[in-house]
């Protein structure tokens, strides 16, 4: 089995010796962020994190991908937060690119005692951490940690139970393959598609090379699309772009897609999608009075 790797940025600077000319665009119905974009320049900070950095990949914009937010951390040893999230509706999910980032869930335990829930999350590793959730990041390591923080305002169902937070890593994970495909193009789901009370998934999606999306999807679903490995040409809209580990794509509703895998080795990507709500019937989603 090919060995998986998961990109990263480590910032940096371009020579001025370099070209102007990069692969970046933002276009009516997607967006192209290369990881060549991704310097110390653009780096944002939070509040109530210490020795972090990060990159803000996709926002809520009005008339654009409207449903989440996606983060591209950096901790440095020593560094992270007892208070990561600041919004009570949030939900996330991380995946660790770099080394290793250790997780609390729950409250912590009587004095003296080992928090509740800690997890050694390595390169892989992925938690789901439910709305309202009591949770801590920190890197015990020596060396950065860097990982992915995908987050959303959970859309509560009257008679339907928020789901419950979870931690494990990919590598647990039995990819489901697509079928008619013969295994070129597979999926790893965390969650079970057909529980409805998640409303957002974070997959994990496979191309072995030469796989190909074989029509342009066209549906109703945001993306955020991380690219952990390998290359592809991408449909987007009307356009083909080429892509590489360490770029993202962000696609609004309705946005054509499809790709064909190229490289030596699988292409794969972190994959961000809405899921099994109702549509709003007023624009905001805002109730009639």
């Amino acid at each position: 089995m090919t060995e998986r790797t998961y990109w990263a940025t480590h910032g940096g600077h371009p020579p001025q010796t370099d070209l102007l000319t990069d692969r970046a665009m933002f276009r009516e119905a997607y967006a192209v962020i290369p990881r060549g974009t991704q310097r110390d320049i653009v780096t944002s900070n939070l509040p109530h994190w210490q020795g972090t950095r990060l990159w803000v990949l996709a926002r809520p914009l009005t008339g654009f991908a409207e449903t989440f937010s996606q983060y591209l951390m950096e901790v440095t040893p020593g560094g992270g937060s007892d208070a990561p999230e600041d919004d009570p509706d949030a939900e996330a999910v991380l995946f660790v690119l770099e080394g290793e980032l250790t997780l609390t869930v729950g409250r912590p335990g009587a004095a003296g005692r080992p928090a509740a829930g800690e997890h050694r999350m390595s390169p892989g590793g992925y938690a789901f951490l439910a709305p309202g959730e009591h949770w801590t990041a920190w890197n015990r390591g020596a060396e950065p940690v860097r990982f992915m923080w995908v987050r959303k305002a959970y859309q509560p169902v009257t008679g339907i139970e928020a789901p419950e937070s979870f931690v494990t890593n990919e590598q647990d994970v039995v990819p489901t393959p697509m079928p008619g495909t013969a295994g070129r193009w597979a999926t790893t789901r965390f969650v079970d598609p057909d529980d409805v009370r998640h409303d957002m998934h974070v997959n994990i999606v496979t191309f072995q090379p030469g796989g190909i999306i074989p029509f342009a999807e066209t549906h109703v679903m945001e993306h955020g699309l991380y690219v952990l490995q390998g290359q592809a040409v991408y449909r987007l809209n009307e356009d083909w772009v080429e892509v590489q580990a360490g770029d993202f794509m962000w696609l609004r509703a309705f946005c054509p897609q499809a790709c064909y895998a190229g490289g030596p080795e699988p292409f794969r990507y972190l994959l961000y999608k809405d899921v099994n709500r109702h549509v709003p019937l007023r624009l905001g989603g805002a109730a009639a009075h």
